[in-house]
């Protein structure tokens, strides 16, 4: 299709007087976002958002980013968002998106001063494998992107940034043994559905729920229940608040990786893990399924996202470590990854006293973004405890706590989650 140029338009409701939206499409049909507030400073920031999302995107897919993250325009950053061309997963399809948008706002807003990428949760690996992938210099030595803020991100890379939600399908085929339900085509159950089958996320729950109790008073559940909702925590290390959202993307995001990314293989594998904390481990792990990773599909999934840490302008990570969707450890991954690159000098990680995943206190987005403008403008990198005096000037005009945690140092990616190992492993341990 031929784009649609951005034109002016109605604005997200609740956003500052005097901000101009316009909205159109790209030549592939993704809707764009972009806003200017009536203080443009000269930055830009091109939002990614998290997910992946399933539903079918439209006009008004990114108004509730823009809404969420209004701090940005409120500090007098234009804005620019792309509602992607289709829903699901599609790391470097979701990249080219973000670059067609950046392209949208430089043709309506001139070229900004400073550019930065700003990927929140999945829309973080998003934006990782972009600043990587799509961010050489032109022939006057411009790059797309100046800098680039990662919050909450997906940074372990896709062929193993979800392998606590591999165990927990796992466990609950071991201990519940409802999905699939023994009625139902089987599967491996890191292809998150059957072929052609479709599951609601109430279907699913509904599920997780009758094998646990976890919606009953703890007094209430049936020994079974209880043993099974200690199991599946143990098993999976996601605490048991979080297990029904994981279960949920574990089903759904699964099976849109296997249709649309692998070919119907599964890139994900659980032949060496060995299970722990359990109320029986022995029996768990004779139970559990084990699926072996297919390599090619394997490859397909780390071509599209895993990262080098090839990084050649500033990147800011903000981080809460209690976050029980996307675990900080994913920061440990990210670091290692990048300090292999020789890259170390261009990251700077903060972390966060706090549990949120979406969104963690307000005025943190403000200061690392003003913190990461002045990295780029002055060569400067900044230290966490920068961020949060600038989080506390800015706590007067929107609130909340500024509990920066200068030298949190979070564990390493496989002390949090499951290390892989090898069948032969796991047999002799098992012995």
């Amino acid at each position: 299709m031929e784009a649609d140029t951005p034109a002016p338009a109605a604005c997200p409701p609740g956003l500052p007087a005097g901000l101009t939206c316009l909205r159109g499409r790209d030549a592939n049909g993704a809707h764009l976002l972009i806003a200017k507030p009536a203080n443009w400073n000269g930055g830009l920031v091109v939002h990614v958002f998290g997910g992946p999302r399933m539903a079918a995107p439209g006009p008004e897919t990114t108004d509730e980013d823009l809404i969420r993250f209004s701090e940005f325009v409120r500090e007098g950053w234009a804005w620019a968002s792309t509602s992607r061309r289709r829903a699901g997963f599609g790391v470097a399809r979701a990249g080219e998106d973000t670059e067609n948008a950046r392209r949208a706002a430089i043709a309506a807003l001139g070229q900004p001063s400073v550019t930065v990428l700003h990927g929140q949760s999945w829309g973080g690996a998003v934006a990782a494998k972009l600043i990587e992938t799509g961010n050489a210099p032109d022939a006057e030595g411009r790059r797309p992107w100046d800098a680039a803020l990662l919050t909450a991100g997906v940074l372990a890379g896709p062929t193993r940034a979800y392998d606590m939600r591999v165990d927990l399908r796992a466990a609950f085929q071991a201990v519940c043994g409802t999905h699939p339900a023994p009625h139902e085509p089987q599967y491996d159950v890191t292809l998150g559905l059957a072929e052609g089958a479709r599951m609601t996320r109430e279907e699913v729950i509904a599920r997780y729920l009758a094998c646990t109790g976890a919606d009953l008073a703890p007094e209430a559940r049936s020994a079974s229940q209880r043993a099974a909702l200690s199991d599946l925590a143990a098993a999976s290390r996601i605490p048991e608040h979080a297990l029904p959202g994981h279960l949920w993307w574990a089903t759904q995001i699964f099976a849109d990786i296997a249709r649309n990314v692998t070919g119907g293989r599964s890139a994900f594998g659980n032949e060496g893990v060995r299970y722990r904390g359990t109320s029986d481990d022995a029996a768990l792990n004779a139970r559990v399924p084990r699926i072996a990773a297919d390599p090619e599909a394997r490859a397909r999934l780390a071509a599209d996202g895993d990262l080098t840490g090839g990084i050649a302008v500033p990147v800011l990570t903000l981080h809460g470590i209690g976050d029980a969707t996307v675990f900080v450890e994913n920061e440990a991954a990210y670091r290692a990854t990048v300090e292999r690159a020789g890259n170390a000098a261009r990251l700077l990680q903060v972390f966060v006293d706090e549990a949120e995943h979406s969104k963690l206190s307000s005025p943190l987005y403000p200061a690392a973004l003003a913190a990461l403008r002045a990295w780029v403008e002055t060569g400067h990198r900044p230290a966490p405890e920068e961020v949060r005096e600038r989080c506390e000037a800015l706590r007067g005009a929107y609130g909340g706590e500024c509990r920066v945690l200068p030298d949190h140092v979070p564990q390493p990616w496989e002390a949090r989650v499951n290390p892989r190992g090898t069948a032969q492993a796991l047999t002799a341990t098992i012995r």
